[in-house]
């Protein structure tokens, strides 16, 4: 049995080499991606229908990711099914080169190049936006769209379109779909203890990124923020640097922490939220028939994420259990006591609502859009 399982993985990685070297990594991650490596037949059907679509295409669209392509199993990004929509969707006048696995650099590298036009699109975090239309930051603001049908609300209000959408424009980027992935929550290290009140944070170093309103926040529900570096934070949780971190269930399983976690709660704070932009010059310069191609693909691609939500985290979750990982849903009456610690309405935050919003007429509007149930519906945990 194990001969056979060996002799299945070498063919899948000779032919994985072989569509690569001939210069078809595209063909070679899509055949991956649809099981069939193992079949040098299959992958060369694969290469095939790749390379027609590539040369009938009268565009060439590369999309740059940070995940590798399986994983939208756990964390919903998404970039197969955007490439085969707008494919589709521009009946093949776009061909779509996918660079997923960080090939291309990640969040700020990747919209810098989209802003320069070296790439058409990248998947990035929403945050990496807010140089450039600062009211992108509230995203950060604890409960103001934590929960995912907040955060889809606002991100597809007119409000959102109105007020974000020009200045992103302005910087030279079209915004494609907002990618809903679940909120961050609360993970401590093994051997902590569960967290399920903010009365439970007191002493606990907490891992934050760069963002002063995570750091605020997690002083305010009485833990320890500690900077450090996305790249330090596997090593820092494991040497007990910091007890604990807050990114999606999704994000904890894609990126290795399930071994040197104890327990998770789904706090429900902050949405750990991406986007896909492109080139707006790029965008423009393509037909209008092309251009209502690419956003009906991305809307196409934008229900199918949407959808994905909770089947990607239940497996995320089915994998961390495996690992001994205690999951922790809170009640409304506990989720209250974290809302009365560290919620957008306490004073403490009125400096951050008038500087990013405008106004605090502005923010108000911002939180009503977040509040008004939109066209979509997305399921929270």
């Amino acid at each position: 049995m194990t001969n056979a399982k060996d002799g299945l993985k070498s063919a899948e990685r000779r032919n994985f080499l072989k569509l690569a070297s001939t210069g078809s990594f595209t063909a070679a991650v899509v055949a991956g991606a649809g099981g069939v490596l193992w079949s040098s037949e299959a992958a060369a059907q694969t290469a095939k229908e790749e390379k027609e679509r590539e040369s009938a295409a009268d565009h060439v669209m590369t999309v740059a990711t940070a995940y590798v392509l399986g994983a939208s199993r756990s964390y919903p990004i998404m970039q197969l099914d955007l490439k085969e929509n707008i494919q589709n969707a521009t009946n093949g006048k776009i061909y779509v080169k996918l660079a997923p696995g960080g090939q291309l650099g990640a969040g700020g590298a990747l919209v810098q190049k989209v802003q320069g036009g070296t790439i058409q699109a990248a998947q990035h975090s929403l945050s990496n936006f807010a140089p450039f239309a600062s009211t992108v930051d509230l995203i950060n603001m604890p409960y103001l769209c934590g929960s995912n049908q907040r955060f889809t609300n606002l991100v597809n209000s007119d409000f959102w379109k109105s007020e974000v959408h020009p200045n992103v424009e302005a910087n030279g980027f079209k915004a494609l779909f907002y990618v809903n992935i679940d909120p961050r929550v609360v993970a401590v290290r093994k051997g902590g203890n569960a967290v399920m009140s903010p009365g439970d944070m007191a002493g606990v170093k907490f891992r934050v990124p760069g963002s002063k309103m995570l750091q605020q926040y997690y002083r305010m529900v009485g833990a320890n923020p500690t900077p450090v570096a996305w790249g330090e934070t596997p090593s820092a949780i494991k040497q007990g640097v910091a007890d604990a971190l807050d990114p999606s269930v999704g994000a904890l399983y894609v990126f290795g922490f399930k071994d040197i976690l104890s327990h998770v709660t789904f706090t429900q704070a902050v949405p750990d939220s991406q986007v896909y932009s492109c080139n707006l010059e790029w965008f423009n310069s393509l037909p209008a028939d092309v251009q209502e191609g690419v956003m009906w693909g991305s809307e196409l691609t934008a229900h199918q994420n949407l959808a994905k939500v909770p089947s990607a985290r239940a497996y995320a979750m089915a994998e961390l259990a495996k690992a001994g990982v205690e999951f922790h849903a809170l009640s409304d009456d506990q989720l209250g006591e974290w809302k009365e610690a560290g919620g957008y309405q306490l004073s403490e935050w009125d400096s951050f609502k008038t500087e990013l919003a405008g106004s605090m007429d502005n923010f108000a509007k911002l939180e009503e859009a977040a509040g008004t149930q939109g066209k979509y519906y997305v399921h929270d945990a």
